[in-house]
């Protein structure tokens, strides 16, 4: 048991519980640099101005997104980005018998972001629906009296004589 245990503290060599990741932020199919984001999950926050490589802490829990442009209205759609397991979590679950499943787990290290983080701005004022048309209501029938509709019978027109050239 106590071999166990220390062979679960090597889970993490093989992995790391930071990651260098690139902020990217585009509006209109165009690079949009300046943008202030603010990258967080359960471990830490990160501020980074678009384009910029910054370094984070890796979890199993969603990266949480805010970019916003100083001056523009332009705001981040898609809020949060999830991890995928990493190569090394499959290595240390054989080498140390699950032990290192559950370190990697806790730690972050067996699991990436993916390494270029690519958000669309857009105006909040275009997202937002048209205004309804507003419809006078509909006028209340004082008696409610049944109406018999009498579709006139049209003949049908006869076909033109053929055009000969």
């Amino acid at each position: 048991m106590l071999l166990l245990c220390g062979l679960g503290g090597c889970a993490t060599l093989t992995g790391n519980t930071e990651q260098m990741v690139l902020v990217q932020t585009i509006q209109d199919n165009r690079e949009l640099a300046g943008a202030g984001c603010i990258l967080s999950n359960d471990v830490g926050k990160w501020f980074v101005t678009t384009p910029g490589r910054i370094t984070i802490r890796k979890s199993q829990e969603p990266l949480k997104v805010d970019c916003k442009k100083h001056g523009s209205p332009a705001i981040a759609l898609d809020g949060s980005i999830d991890p995928k397991l990493n190569g090394s979590v499959w290595g240390n679950v054989i080498l140390t018998l699950g032990v290192g499943y559950f370190v990697d787990r806790n730690t972050g290290a067996g699991f990436d972001y993916p390494s270029v983080l690519t958000f669309v701005m857009q105006d909040p004022a275009r997202l937002a629906p048209p205004p309804a048309p507003i419809s006078a209501p509909a006028p209340t029938p004082a008696a409610a009296v049944p109406e018999t509709v009498v579709q006139p019978k049209v003949a049908p027109s006869p076909l033109p004589n053929p055009v000969v050239y």
